[in-house]
């Protein structure tokens, strides 16, 4: 039996659950107390602690891959379990945990425990959510579900920073305030978890899942969902942390309570993009959505190599947040489209495991690049990778429009 994932010529005919507002206003409060600490955090490292740029990619890449990591098991925890709200709460929790170590840090080693302690915790909540998310929306509104959350994800990932630009303003750049305040709206978010996110009444343990990984339960994935991970590991090689726009800015001159500017403009893009391609993901074709996004972040990549001062880095930064709108929730419908339905949280877990592996990698080589040749080498290589996952996506195209 085979199922079409493009979902081409399908309509939306329900509304988008109550649990995945909730979900989505969560994201929302817990960005906006991220973005507020992170989007200083690259600066803050290399200005007042000292960092190189090649610390500050394997910091962001450790980070990052922590959090893939923590995802397979979490995911396929919830599985096993049938329950994934408590590993959303303690997910949430954890990370709420840890704001308060940023203004307290003394030094650069604490920053780095406390970004690995909060990746921890996105880690164990990531898979869980998307798969509790997928568990409560119906298929022909899967894109917008995902989009929407996403959108609202991206609404605290632009406040933050706007907030954070704001607060460096009036506290004459007082990093250690900034990030105190930051951790208000990280209690918030754990106190809508705790009162508004339920589960579905229809789901329950699946003890044909055992806590990970079993080879059974990986074999058990289709094709069609290997090829979306695959694609998936290709573009995240081309798309490494956004700490490198930031220490663009740095590199301009740009000062540094104005930093932020660049993760607001990015997200704010990136916000109003992400559900009106949710909604176009569950009319129209959703890999040629995937291409569409890659080729906007070959543009981007090109503009911040090639368009000089601050020109070529307002454009970029606009054209990132657009591919990144036009990409992240299309991937996350394709892998709830792609996976059985007991298995969507190793699914997920999987699926970020891969990219968070390829995004260390990412971020690596690109602080190697940025301090061996420069920015411009830097960007072009990322153009480069994401040309070659536009052109691994043709080839697979036809195979991972359909789930076995």
């Amino acid at each position: 039996m085979t199922t079409d994932i493009t979902t081409k010529g399908r309509k939306p005919s329900r509304a988008i659950p109550g649990g995945v507002w909730a979900l989505g206003f969560v994201s929302l409060f817990m960005d906006v107390s991220s973005e507020m600490i992170h989007g200083l955090l690259p600066v803050y490292m290399v200005t007042v602690l000292g960092a190189s740029a090649l610390s500050v990619g394997v910091i962001e890449g450790i980070a990052e891959a922590t959090a893939a990591i923590t995802k397979v098991f979490s995911g396929a925890i919830s599985d096993w379990f049938g329950r994934r709200k408590l590993l959303v709460l303690a997910g949430y929790g954890m990370a709420a945990l840890t704001k308060p170590v940023f203004p307290l840090a003394p030094t650069i080693d604490w920053l780095v425990a406390a970004r690995f302690i909060d990746r921890v915790g996105k880690g164990i909540r990531g898979a869980p959510r998307d798969a509790l998310i997928a568990d409560i929306t119906a298929p022909e509104i899967r894109g917008a579900s995902f989009g929407l959350r996403q959108s609202l994800d991206t609404v605290g990932a632009f406040l933050g920073p706007a907030l954070a630009l704001i607060l460096m303003w009036w506290t004459s750049d007082q990093f250690a305030t900034v990030f105190w305040i930051a951790v208000i709206p990280a209690f918030v978010s754990v106190g809508i978890v705790l009162m508004f996110v339920k589960e579905p009444s229809q789901v329950t343990a699946s003890k044909s899942v055992r806590i990970p990984l079993r080879k059974q339960d990986l074999l058990r994935l289709p094709t069609a969902y290997w090829l979306v991970t695959l694609v998936a590991a290709i573009f995240t090689l081309a798309r490494f942390s956004e700490a490198f726009l930031l220490l663009d800015t740095e590199r301009l001159g740009l000062p540094v309570m104005l930093a932020p500017l660049v993760l607001i403009g990015m997200n704010l893009v990136y916000a109003l993009s992400a559900y009106p391609v949710g909604i176009l993901a569950d009319r129209f074709d959703r890999v040629t959505l995937l291409l569409i996004g890659i080729g906007l972040l070959i543009a981007a990549d090109l503009v911040l190599a090639f368009v000089p001062g601050f020109i070529g880095l307002g454009l970029g930064v606009l054209l990132w947040g657009l591919h990144m709108g036009s990409t992240q929730g299309v991937f996350a419908a394709l892998v709830a489209d792609t996976a059985p339905a007991d298995l969507r949280g190793t699914a997920f877990g999987a699926f970020n495991l891969v990219s968070g592996v390829a995004l260390l990698l990412a971020s690596v080589v690109a602080g190697a690049l940025w301090e061996a040749a420069g920015p411009a080498i830097t960007f072009a290589a990322g153009a480069a990778f994401a040309a070659l996952a536009g052109a691994a996506l043709l080839v697979v195209k036809a195979p991972m429009m359909q789930k076995s």
